[in-house]
């Protein structure tokens, strides 16, 4: 019995193997150049056949009406790349040992960790990323996020061009390969989700349109023509990539996906395409707990509503409003996408309140109104960064946050992003302050990878500062093999930015061990602005009760400290307990704050206070 209902399955002493092409009038199999075997046709422009002749680790492509073959759209292999056959594959075969992993069970203490497998070492790979994963473990993240690894053309891309979703890219190892990093993983305690594309297919390598037209529809998105999710023969489409969600959870033991540009797929049917491939997920799963996360630039919270509230289901979205705010507030640059954002104290403490920050108000950069009502949503249903591959590569010149702020601020900032009650979400080297440049990457043939570096630096024209040729001429092309290169991570310095990374060790340690941060879904905040520079934000809980000040700006004298947030229990007093500025983080000190007199609340910094008993003499 087939597990899926396209692709190449051992069943038995045979091989079986189904298709959907609508478009073909027949279908051959060809296998290793050596023969042809024919498939039967079905129903609705399916064609299938089961063949004993056929061996695992054979290579195949299927033949087109006695003409040209080409690869198989379900491939779960290309190990020529997307234009080579496809391979036969027996994914029985792996001797799983992670039979005790529950999967993500605490949905609302999940810390995430972003990374591209080409460039996370050196090597690139899955067995090398593998050797990183205590290291990891150690850091404090409890949920990896693999950037996109369906197959894709050429030596190295960011993996948003894949076009054979079903193919772990030859790039990176085999499929067992990639099971092993995985397994590993679960042994370790860290959970992996795979960011999926389904939102377009990649430019080159991509064979769907020889067996069917229906893939596509005639509208035009940001990458051409949308998918058919909700058109004419679009039930074959869904189910394709349907099958897609659960064949990495069920195949590959993934934990869950993360969902690229959500924006840009459209579907007017019901059920959605988003509630069927999360329930997907969670019946691949069986009894592991499943993670799915999405990127939606327009900001709907509809994506982690419940069915019965219309909701598809999600467990978390990306928040672009709060990143926006820290990177304006840190670098000081309102272009673009950011000029809609101050970085002032109302935006950080309405985001730590209400998560998104546009809800439905006017969006001047965009001419039409963002987001939707958020307020009320539990926090851990939103995914909060000061990087990610977007946001490090599409400000212009690649670099890290870190490298464009002062040391001081960035670290007052990332005390406020980690005891935020959203999800935290890493970049990968974030935490020991990677030197490295992250660019965008591609590896086209010459005439697309001419169209590919055109639209890129139309991107960034988008930025004023970008029109200044000395700048651009600085940025490696993304067709240029460098842009690949100067954007893996130096792990020597991980031994050379001790302080940085021990802050963020500490934080992430502080986040859950705490009990008011480990139980954030049972904690009311509060909080008041005091200057444009200078907030407070006060944590109620059963736990006990937290006081964090932030201040972005020159030491703050708050004199008369009138605001009640700022009072003590009765027979408490508040100590500081924690501080970006640690002397072991490379900070300077910080002022003590006393029962009696004045605060002064040290210039970029923040520290987290807690109630203590009052000593008898105050």
């Amino acid at each position: 019995m087939r597990k899926m209902p396209i692709g190449a399955e051992i069943i038995q002493d045979a091989v079986h193997f189904r298709i959907w092409a609508p478009k073909c009038k027949s279908i051959e199999v060809l296998i290793d150049g050596r023969g042809r075997s024919s498939l039967k046709s079905e129903k609705n422009g399916y064609f299938s056949g089961a063949f004993e002749e056929i061996r695992e680790d054979d290579l195949y492509k299927f033949v087109v009406d006695g003409g040209d073959a080409f690869p198989d759209p379900a491939s779960r292999c290309q190990p020529q790349g997307p234009h080579g056959p496809s391979q036969i594959i027996n994914p029985n075969k792996f001797n799983w040992t992670d039979h005790e992993w529950k999967g993500i069970t605490e949905k609302d203490q999940v810390i995430l960790y972003e990374f591209h497998v080409g460039t996370f070492t050196e090597e690139g790979t899955w067995q090398a990323a593998a050797e990183k994963l205590p290291y990891l473990r150690g850091l404090g993240v409890t949920l990896l996020e693999m950037m996109p690894i369906a197959e894709f053309p050429g030596k190295f891309n960011w993996g948003y061009d894949g076009v054979d979703l079903f193919a772990p890219t030859r790039n990176y190892g085999t499929p067992d390969d990639l099971r092993s990093f995985i397994n590993e993983a679960h042994h370790l305690g860290l959970g992996v989700i795979l960011d999926v594309v389904y939102n377009h297919f990649g430019p080159s390598g991509n064979y769907l349109y020889q067996y069917s037209d229906f893939y596509l529809t005639e509208e035009e998105g940001d990458w051409g023509k949308t998918i058919n999710f909700d058109g004419e023969h679009c039930k074959p489409v869904r189910e394709f990539f349907i099958e897609n969600a659960g064949y990495w959870i069920d195949e590959y033991h993934f934990d869950g996906l993360r969902l690229d540009a959500c924006h840009a797929i459209h579907d007017r049917s019901s059920p959605h395409i988003f509630l069927e491939i999360c329930k997907k997920v969670k019946e691949k799963g069986g009894g592991r707990s499943t993670y799915v996360s999405a990127e939606n630039e327009k900001q709907e919270s509809i994506f982690v509503f419940s069915e019965d509230q219309g909701g598809y289901q999600l467990d978390a979205v990306w928040n672009e409003d709060f990143h926006h705010s820290a990177y304006v507030r840190l670098t000081g640059r309102k272009e673009a996408y950011f000029s809609d954002y101050c970085g002032r104290s109302q935006e950080f403490l309405s985001s730590a309140k209400f998560n998104f920050l546009y809800q439905g108000q006017w969006y001047p950069w965009q001419q039409q109104c963002r987001g939707t009502p958020a307020i009320g949503v539990p926090a851990y249903h939103f995914i909060n960064f000061l990087e990610n591959h977007d946001q490090v590569a599409n400000t212009g010149n690649a670099q890290r946050l870190h490298s464009l702020s002062q040391p001081k601020a960035y670290r007052a900032m990332t005390t406020l992003w980690l005891l935020s009650p959203q999800i935290p979400l890493f970049f990968q080297g974030q935490e020991f302050a990677s030197s490295p440049h992250f660019h965008y990457f591609c590896d086209h043939e010459q005439e697309l990878a001419g169209c590919v570096d055109k639209g890129r630096l139309e991107f960034l024209s988008q930025f004023v500062s970008m029109h200044d040729p000395n700048v651009i001429d600085r940025i490696p092309l993304p067709h240029e093999e460098r842009a690949f290169r100067l954007s893996k991570l130096k792990w020597q310095e991980k031994e050379n930015h001790g302080e940085i990374l021990q802050f963020h060790k500490d934080l992430i340690q502080l986040r859950k061990r705490d009990p008011v941060f480990h139980h954030l879904k049972e904690a009311k905040i509060e909080g008041s602005v005091l200057t444009d520079d200078v907030f407070l934000l006060r944590y109620f809980s059963p736990y006990g009760e937290r006081l964090l000040l932030v201040n972005f700006g020159v030491d703050y004298l708050i004199e008369p400290a009138s605001d009640p947030l700022l009072a003590p229990s009765l027979d408490r007093v508040w100590t500081i307990r924690w501080s970006s500025e640690f002397p072991e983080y490379g900070g300077s000190g910080f002022r003590q704050v006393t029962p009696k007199g004045s605060w002064t609340i040290t210039g970029c910094s923040a520290c987290l206070l807690y109630l203590e008993k009052k000593a008898p003499n105050l």
